[in-house]
């Protein structure tokens, strides 16, 4: 079997963020792999339904800048080069998987919550990318942060 040779790790900004990172890099470094991470906002017409008379633009500039920043943080943490940062705006799953063609990725790293009940009756964003998938898919179960 063939090692990994470039890695797209997915993440939401949360608080497991730093580890699903870490477990990717971890696994990265083991194969010898490059790693890119991205962060997909979802559009606000999307979100809001699209009938909100008010211009969202300047809205959505901001919620970019801030994931911007964050990503910047969280790569800054990890003890490895991140070859590519991404924040991209649309369908997480989709554009996780179209990213990672024009990557050329072979494996794509996203956390996965382990829901139950009715919130994995709405779906989730690792069980998406899962089963849209032409290539491996790695979900790295995580357990929430709990507030102090």
């Amino acid at each position: 079997m063939d090692s990994y040779k470039h890695i797209l790790v997915g993440l939401d900004l949360t608080g497991e963020c730093p580890d699903i990172l870490q477990k990717a890099v971890a696994l990265a470094q083991c194969c010898g792999a490059d790693v890119s991470v991205a962060h997909v906002i979802e559009p606000l017409t999307f979100a809001y339904g699209g009938d909100m008379p008010v211009d969202l633009s300047e809205i959505q500039d901001q919620l970019q800048l801030k994931a911007e920043q964050e990503l910047i943080r969280l790569v800054k943490q990890v003890d490895c080069k991140i070859e590519q940062q991404h924040i991209l705006v649309g369908q997480p799953a989709t554009e996780l998987h179209n990213l990672a063609q024009q990557l050329g990725a072979d494996l794509i790293a996203v956390g996965s919550h382990g829901r139950k009940g009715f919130a994995l009756l709405l779906g989730s964003t690792s069980n998406s990318v899962l089963h849209g998938a032409n290539r491996d898919v790695l979900a790295i179960r995580v357990s929430p942060t709990m507030p102090e």
